[in-house]
């Protein structure tokens, strides 16, 4: 009863369970990625997800979906559909096929470094002071988890792939912001348009110059399952919880993926987690606390204090990667 009272509390605890959904996500993608190519990878698995919602808000059957529709939201939702369909998930999927899994969460653990520089200026969403130290507290773990890392014997097209996806990423997690916290439309409107547009540009390129093999019985199960579960519902819900908690906090619980891949990686398939990487998600955790703490006391960081903190995060992030 306590819970159904704090819709902020609903809405962080949906986010979990949706990237409980997309870390589980990941192993499939990795199975998957060894017959079936990247982009068409991505493209089948969004616009399937496109067709299922489209045939769950044609059941339903309510005109209000649609409603107050006018050129610049729908402007927004193109935009939408092809940062964060067409460009974040399709450079995830290839990322993921030149570079470790490992490698691709790193890069894009760093998303909300960039949700916090953009969400302040763009959406006059200024981080508490809490939510300043989580998010450094959170980046310093992520570092840590996965120190030493060099990328210089990784592949220079995989990490330019992924730095293109970390940057759409931010960008979507803004534009996805703007749009939904208005609540005009239903969280289903949002996904089903953005997604259509979206897949359909990504399904497009991967078959044009990727091609579509024959896939085995298991490929179109994986294929289904994502698209069904991880991400016509996912997404849906995702977007619900966007009405609801701010930019930079979506984008810190979607850095939790960190810590659950690597728990499930330890129940699934063995891989037992060092005392590095077990120090190193306690203190991911508790940067993802921080972050959701909101307490009256703490003022607001001024722009100011926000231009001297982060290039000097910027600094220390440049002086590891060296």
């Amino acid at each position: 009863m306590t819970i159904r009272k704090n819709p902020h509390l609903v809405s962080i605890l949906e986010a979990l369970f949706v990237t409980f959904l997309w870390s589980t996500s990941w192993v499939l993608i990795k199975i998957g990625l060894k017959n079936i190519p990247a982009l068409t990878f991505a493209g089948l698995r969004y616009f399937i997800a496109f067709l299922l919602l489209l045939a769950f808000m044609k059941i339903k059957g309510n005109p209000r979906l649609f409603i107050r529709f006018n050129r610049n939201v729908l402007t927004n939702l193109i935009l939408l559909g092809i940062l964060y369909y067409a460009v974040t998930q399709g450079t995830q999927f290839v990322g993921l096929f030149y570079l470790p899994a490992v490698h691709v969460s790193l890069f894009l653990n760093f998303t909300p470094l960039f949700v916090l520089l953009l969400s302040s200026s763009t959406l006059s969403e200024k981080p508490t002071f809490l939510q300043v130290v989580g998010i450094i507290t959170f980046l310093i773990g992520v570092l840590i988890y996965f120190f030493p890392l060099n990328f210089l014997n990784s592949s220079m097209i995989g990490n330019i792939v992924v730095f293109i996806s970390v940057i759409t990423n931010a960008l979507s997690s803004i534009l996805g912001r703007k749009v939904n916290r208005s609540r005009e439309f239903e969280p289903i409107v949002v996904t089903t348009v953005s997604m259509g547009i979206g897949s359909t540009l990504l399904l497009v390129s991967g078959i044009s110059f990727q091609g579509l093999p024959a896939l085995s019985i298991t490929d179109w199960l994986i294929i289904f399952w994502l698209a069904a579960v991880n991400t016509a519902f996912a997404f849906t819900l995702w977007n619900k919880t966007l009405q609801v908690l701010q930019a930079a906090e979506s984008s810190i619980i979607n850095g939790t993926m960190l810590i659950q891949i690597a728990i499930l990686a330890w129940i699934f398939l063995g891989e037992a987690l060092t005392l590095q990487e077990i120090i190193a998600i306690i203190i991911v955790s508790i940067g993802v606390v921080l972050v959701q703490i909101r307490l009256n006391n703490f003022k607001r960081v001024n722009n100011s204090t926000s231009r001297k903190i982060i290039p000097l995060l910027f600094k220390g992030i440049n002086r590891e990667n060296r």
